[in-house]
């Protein structure tokens, strides 16, 4: 079988992907001096995504890149892109499809046989499509699903179903989907055989919450990573952590497995991620990220480190109680999108409204985020609120 090396073992040089709504897709150098200290440069930059590109998803393994442009809403459509990654990180697109409007988050997930597809959130598309792997000229979705509200919500971001993320569970069997719109998370079972998505009971919020992204944590997986938080013969534990965008709230919710059927939520907490336990108004949490027992979560127009919004670092200790550990600078403003390295040593940093890339040091053992290393600036500052600016980030690794 063929096997695929790491995208950075053949470079000395670090490369990530941006995109910009204005419609660019940038390919990133990031270099480090014999002295440590590092560069980041726009190594080559494209208008091939659509007019709105959105979200950057990676398959290592299968050297892909796909890209989204959110153009579009639920009566009219969007695009899906394909790049295949060269291994100087240089991008040949393969392929451009038709799509529903509005996407904005994707993730790939896999059938009983090693199948892929992709599964794609879509904000003003009110909907969830996914597509067979890989994606050829002449493909259309594998599945749609589409979403109606009986009345809006009580906040007038929520007129209608805005799915914001597509997250998979630590056993793949699972896809969860944060509507924003209709406040809840939105559950799946995956049909191995086929790749369709089967509804199971959606996680309940608060109405006016608006869950917006989220993230697993499972014992499994800590001890794959060298952890010993699980004793050999009990059960892995699991957790749903998810940020909430209107509410700007932070919830954990233990997870179940049933024997058979679709998954169970316990809510284990519920509190606002700040100092003091209340954002500056107008602020609002974006991206929730996982590495070790440390939870990130970015927090747009707060203005803490003036100009600057913020970071907020959550601990997760081993009663899997998450507690606040810190605000630190998002060295930009309007933090959209967040990606750590699988090093664990450096955090990239999507700011839209001053759309920059910001690589923020990051000690891999205690968690604690350090100096801002590296910046560049990716087109036209954004306007908060508005599809402008800087969209997304991430490492091509």
């Amino acid at each position: 079988m063929l096997r695929f090396l790491p995208l950075f073992s053949l470079a000395s040089a670090a490369h990530l992907y941006a995109t910009h709504y204005s419609g660019s897709l940038s390919t990133l150098t990031l270099d480090r001096a014999a002295n440590g200290s590092y560069a980041l440069s726009i190594a080559a930059s494209e208008v091939t995504c659509g007019g709105m590109p959105s979200w950057l998803t990676l398959d290592a393994t299968t050297r892909t890149l796909y890209c989204s442009d959110e153009t579009g809403d639920a009566s009219t459509t969007g695009s899906l892109s394909t790049y295949t990654v060269g291994r100087d990180g240089a991008l040949t697109q393969t392929a451009k499809v038709v799509d529903v409007g509005g996407p904005v988050n994707s993730i790939v997930y896999e059938g009983v046989r090693g199948e892929k597809y992709l599964a794609i959130a879509h904000y003003t598309g009110s909907a969830v499509t996914t597509f067979s792997l890989p994606i050829q000229p002449s493909s259309k979705p594998h599945q749609v699903l589409r979403y109606t509200l009986p009345h809006p919500g009580p906040r007038p971001e929520q007129d209608s179903p805005h799915p914001h993320q597509v997250i998979l569970d630590p056993t793949g069997a699972f896809i969860l989907i944060p509507d924003l719109g209709a406040d809840q998370v939105r559950v799946y079972a995956i049909d191995k055989h086929t790749g369709q998505l089967d509804a199971c009971p959606s996680l309940e919020f608060t109405p006016g919450s608006g869950p917006r992204h989220g993230v697993f944590w499972s014992s499994a997986d800590a001890v794959q990573r060298g952890s010993r938080s699980r004793r050999p013969g009990h059960a892995a534990e699991t957790f749903l952590y998810t940020v909430s965008e209107l509410s700007r709230h932070f919830d954990a919710f233990a997870v179940s497995y049933p024997a058979a059927g679709c998954l169970a939520f316990h809510r284990t907490q519920d509190f606002i991620p700040y100092p003091g336990g209340e954002t500056p108004q107008g602020a609002s949490l974006a991206e929730i990220r996982l590495a070790g027992h440390n939870l990130y979560a970015s927090v747009r127009s707060d203005h803490a480190f003036k100009p600057n919004d913020s970071l907020v670092t959550l601990t997760r200790a081993h009663n899997g109680t998450v507690a606040l550990r810190e605000l630190t600078s998002a060295y930009g403003t309007v933090p959209r999108t967040m990606v750590i390295n699988k090093a664990g040593t450096l955090v990239a940093v999507g700011d839209q409204a001053s759309a920059n890339v910001a690589i923020i040091a990051r000690n891999p053992k205690s968690g604690k985020l350090g100096d801002l290393v590296a910046s560049v600036q990716v087109g036209e500052p954004g306007k908060p609120g508005t599809s402008t600016g800087l969209s997304s980030v991430i490492w091509a690794e």
